[in-house]
């Protein structure tokens, strides 16, 4: 298959898209009315062509870093969570009820006077332990208490399903202890990247100046922390080599973990960690990263470990904490947002109880916002695709019987999780209250950790949630051979779902996000994973070759982007996204094909159902974004960024110019399981 360059789509696309023109009836304008740049041709850039009058019209809030089809919904999601959350204030419900709990977490967010009356104070304890370190061993003990209550410092860990034996949970071990967002920023000498390293330095200064420094030793006590900071980055891994599965797993026993970092003692962090569970193994993902933290935990002065904790402790929690505190750290996270201003308060607060407590918010939404009817329509559209995928796996020429075979076993146990959870979670034992934000904060944290750390020697409950059900997101997690798409993902601004039609949503919904979660299953990552959940490899050589021929090109066909000054996509780190857009979008229209929607024919708009499908599918990546945001995401994010979204997998879909008038028979190829 021969992949364009950048915006070369298809002749097809604008000799579907033009003839909409030429409607001889008059319609009454729908929702996607408006939207469409007619004066670009949609052979040229597709995504300017579907999106680019709503795009000059389109001003970001000062507040964002950008303003997209995500966050339309999200304000929609926001003013119904404020209005439950109000509510639950207002009730006085009984203590331990998710109504008192809601109620009083946002009472205590929304107290902005108690906070700047507060300062640093409802950390003063967490600060003094800090202070009180004397030796290693007292410095691992408080690291251990700080990750229980959500701190990343040091390193990274936590409890998930061992990739080899899906039917176990597993402590694991990773990368971790920065202050910015990965390693690429501590070395990168370009222009953006050095305002966001000033700008992280300065946080920091800030903070020890708050924490009582006087300025010497502040700006002393910066450098020394960013410099410790910048060694660890010196030994993680970049954004690419985190894909592969393999590459990053490790299984050690205890004490070949001790081993590899004799100045740990294993039996003792797990200890003070909240583990209680007998452990004989632990999964390390990143084991160079752990040999060279070893040696900063020899080499590094104790002074400095303690300020890299205070600045740590500070930082991280510093949403939650008074105006001043919030708004150094905001000086800073404008760097890489392109922000003009914080978003309103009551968000913030909204954010934070989502981290807290989302699922239990989710039980109060799901009741008002996602009805049975909707929720079945999106379960019968999930089959729709599986039935597209088991037909296109049929016909690969390209991959043997015996991978085919056992690919379809895959896709057969797929598991569909739509809406929200049969079971909710048990929040009843975390403490909420009206004092401190922070420290319930804190307190939801630790409660997170414990319901982590439960899991270790316990049977595997493939029925949790990862995601609450407002959330406009969705996933495929590869351990439990399951797509999760929670009701907040089939939401559009100012619509009710029964007032979509079918076109649109197979190509908003269908697309975007159904087959998209399918294809990661069969991605250069899923495609790892067996029916079960385990990393075993179950491709024939030749096939597996065939498959990284195909991803080659994608991978080829990403890094010629060039979305922001001279920023490309990391093709190689975004390849699993790319895979899955492509995979959805070929998926969403051969079920599409199958519809009365698309049989009928019937305009809608003045658009045939074929050209709605599409223009659904470009309105999922409906955005405009600050160059500040798009910098960022091309350094730390595995997606592209919209406009590649939607013109890099549509580029892929050849129809022939005599059929795509018609909009019947098309001829599709690509580089994934998928085609």
């Amino acid at each position: 298959m021969h992949i364009t360059r950048t915006t070369h789509l298809l002749a097809a696309i604008t000799l579907l898209l033009a003839s909409c023109q030429s409607a001889t009836k008059k319609e009454s304008p729908d929702f996607l009315a408006g939207i469409q740049d007619t004066t670009v041709s949609p052979g040229a850039d597709f995504f300017q062509y579907a999106n680019g009058n709503w795009i000059k019209k389109t001003s970001i809030p000062e507040e964002e870093s950008g303003w997209s089809i995500g966050q339309m919904v999200q304000q929609d999601i926001y003013t119904r969570l404020r209005k439950i959350s109000e509510d639950a204030e207002a009730a006085k419900a009984p203590q331990g009820s998710v109504s008192q709990q809601i109620g009083d977490l946002w009472y205590s967010g929304m107290d902005s006077v108690a906070a700047d009356r507060q300062g640093l104070q409802p950390l003063r304890g967490q600060l003094e332990t800090i202070h009180s370190i004397s030796n290693l061993d007292d410095l691992l003990r408080v690291t251990a208490a700080m990750h229980r209550q959500g701190g990343g410092a040091l390193f990274a860990d936590w409890v998930a399903q061992d990739d080899k034996y899906s039917d176990r949970m597993a402590y694991q071990l990773g990368q971790g202890g920065l202050g910015m967002p990965n390693r690429d920023y501590y070395f990168n000498t370009d222009e953006k990247t050095i305002k966001v390293k000033a700008a992280y330095r300065h946080f920091m200064y800030r903070i020890f100046r708050q924490l009582g420094r006087d300025s010497m030793t502040a700006i002393k006590t910066t450098n020394s922390v960013f410099d410790l900071e910048t060694r660890l980055a010196g030994s993680s891994r970049k954004l690419a080599d985190l894909r592969d599965p393999n590459a990053n797993y490790h299984k050690m026993t205890l004490a070949g973990v001790q081993s590899l970092t004799p100045l740990i003692p294993w039996h003792a962090w797990l200890q003070n960690s909240g583990i209680k569970t007998p452990i004989d193994s632990i999964i390390v993902h990143q084991p160079e990263f752990y040999t060279a933290l070893n040696t900063e935990l020899r080499t590094t002065p104790l002074e400095e470990w303690k300020s890299y904790l205070e600045v740590h402790l500070v930082g991280d929690n510093a949403a939650f904490l008074d105006q001043q505190t919030f708004n150094d750290r905001f000086a800073y996270i404008q760097t890489l947002t392109g922000a003009k201003a914080p978003r309103p308060r009551w968000k913030r607060v909204l954010d934070g109880e989502e981290n807290a407590m989302g699922e239990a918010l989710g039980q109060l939404f799901v009741k008002e916002y996602f009805p049975e009817k909707a929720k079945q329509r999106y379960s019968d559209l999930v089959e729709a695709i599986r039935d597209a995928y088991k037909e296109r796996i049929m016909k690969l020429s390209w991959m043997s019987d015996s991978t085919r075979q056992k690919a379809l076993t895959k896709l057969a146990h797929v598991t569909k999780k739509v809406g929200y959870p049969d079971k909710w979670k048990d929040f009843s034992a975390l403490k909420i209250d009206r004092g401190p934000f922070v420290l319930n904060m804190l307190r939801a944290a630790e409660w997170w950790t414990n319901y982590s750390f439960s899991k270790l020697g316990k049977p595997v409950d493939r029925t949790d949630w990862d995601m609450s059900p407002q959330t406009y997101n969705a996933y495929y997690n590869p351990s439990n051979n399951e797509i999760v798409l929670p009701a907040g993902i089939f939401t559009v601004p100012g619509m009710k779902d029964e007032d979509l039609d079918d076109a649109f949503v197979y190509g908003y919904a269908a697309a975007s996000t159904i087959g998209h979660e399918l294809t990661h299953g069969f991605d250069d990552q899923g495609r790892q994973f067996d029916e079960k959940g385990n990393l075993v490899s179950w491709w024939q050589p030749a096939d597996e070759k065939g498959f990284k021929d195909r991803a080659a090109l994608i991978i080829r066909q990403f890094s010629e982007f060039n979305p922001v000054d001279t920023l490309h996509v990391n093709g190689d780190a975004t390849q699993g996204e790319n895979i899955a857009d492509l995979g959805g979008l070929l998926l969403g229209l051969d079920a599409f094909m199958k519809t009365d929607a698309y049989k009928k024919g019937e305009k809608i708009g003045g658009y045939t159902p074929l050209q709605r499908y599409f223009l659904g599918y470009a309105y999922s990546w409906l955005a405009v974004q600050r160059k500040e945001i798009m910098a960022t995401l091309l350094l730390t994010d595995v997606h592209a960024l919209p406009k590649e979204r939607v013109n890099g997998p549509v580029v892929n879909i050849p129809l022939s110019m005599k059929h795509s008038v018609s909009g019947r028979a098309i001829k599709c190829t690509g580089p994934t399981a998928s085609g």
